[in-house]
């Protein structure tokens, strides 16, 4: 994924000189996260308790283990991973431990989420406050903000259009997000929750974009419409929407697959005989 692997020491300061005054550094970092690889954002409905434990939102391409292949659907694997929570300037105000990976796919859509060790309760003591995960899809026209806990950076912009798909490589994408142009997230902004502006809720999670103009490759993903016809946007960026985790998501944190409404994919071991896909 465009976002995914950090570049070398040299590469890195390149790409950051080169980012526009709509990405300088903006206060409001309350809830965000900066993980080993990828940002992130501290997450919950709007019916989680504050007792339950926390979650945190990143890509399933940033799984500490490997990015999921096709097909791939990891659920509740347990895993320690370390984290920094940022506070409202931008500072590290806390360090959080995962217990495990709750959820976490690279087939349509390309999300992760992590339960912690501890609650939201626990959390906002130390001003740790989780952004809530929007119920609804995202409509073309809205004014976001795209958080990077990574770089402490956020980019503003507008989603331009949501797509019907988006391919690259072996992966393929639903619903997907476009940006406008003012949008051009770097290396590094992986998992950075994508904001509504008006309602401070979180519409997606930043995942790719396309590097040189090359078609439905690796780092160069590729919209592709209900005909199949394939439009390639070079430098554009992309998000996947975060609206199908609510109904998923059950008491404590948990993703509940067979809940009304959830529409996640499911691991092959939990398909029906005739969704199951071929050995």
């Amino acid at each position: 994924m465009v976002r995914r692997v950090l570049l070398v020491l040299s590469v890195l300061v390149l790409a950051l000189s080169a980012v526009p005054a709509s990405a300088a550094p903006a206060p409001g970092y309350t809830g965000i996260v900066k993980l080993s690889n990828c940002s992130g954002a501290l997450v919950r409905t709007a019916y989680s308790r504050d007792t339950d434990p926390a979650l945190v939102l990143t890509n399933g391409h940033c799984d500490e283990a490997g990015e999921p292949g096709p097909g791939d659907v990891v659920l509740d694997r347990a895993t320690r991973r370390t984290m920094q929570l940022l506070g409202a300037d931008g500072d590290q105000i806390a360090t959080l431990r995962s217990t495990k990976l709750v959820y976490g796919t690279m087939t349509d859509t390309d999300v992760a989420l992590y339960q912690l060790d501890t609650s939201y309760e626990r959390l906002a003591r130390v001003g740790g406050k989780a952004l809530t995960l929007a119920a609804t899809p995202a409509e073309p026209g809205t004014r976001i903000s795209v958080v990077s806990g990574y770089f402490r950076r956020t980019w503003t912009c507008s989603v331009e259009r949501v797509l019907y798909s988006l391919r690259e490589a072996d992966w393929t994408w639903k619903n997907s997000i476009r940006y406008t142009p003012e949008c051009d997230t770097i290396h590094g902004t992986s998992g950075s929750p994508v904001v509504d502006q008006a309602s401070g809720e979180v519409v997606g999670v930043n995942n790719t974009g396309n590097d040189d103009g090359y078609s439905c490759t690796l780092n160069n993903p590729c919209e592709v419409d209900e005909q199949g016809n394939v439009t390639v946007l070079e430098g554009r960026a992309y998000a996947q929407q975060t609206y199908l985790l609510v109904p998923c998501l059950g008491p404590a944190s948990e993703i509940v697959l067979d809940q009304p409404d959830c529409r996640l994919p499911r691991p092959a071991a939990l398909m029906p005989p005739s969704q199951a896909p071929a050995a």
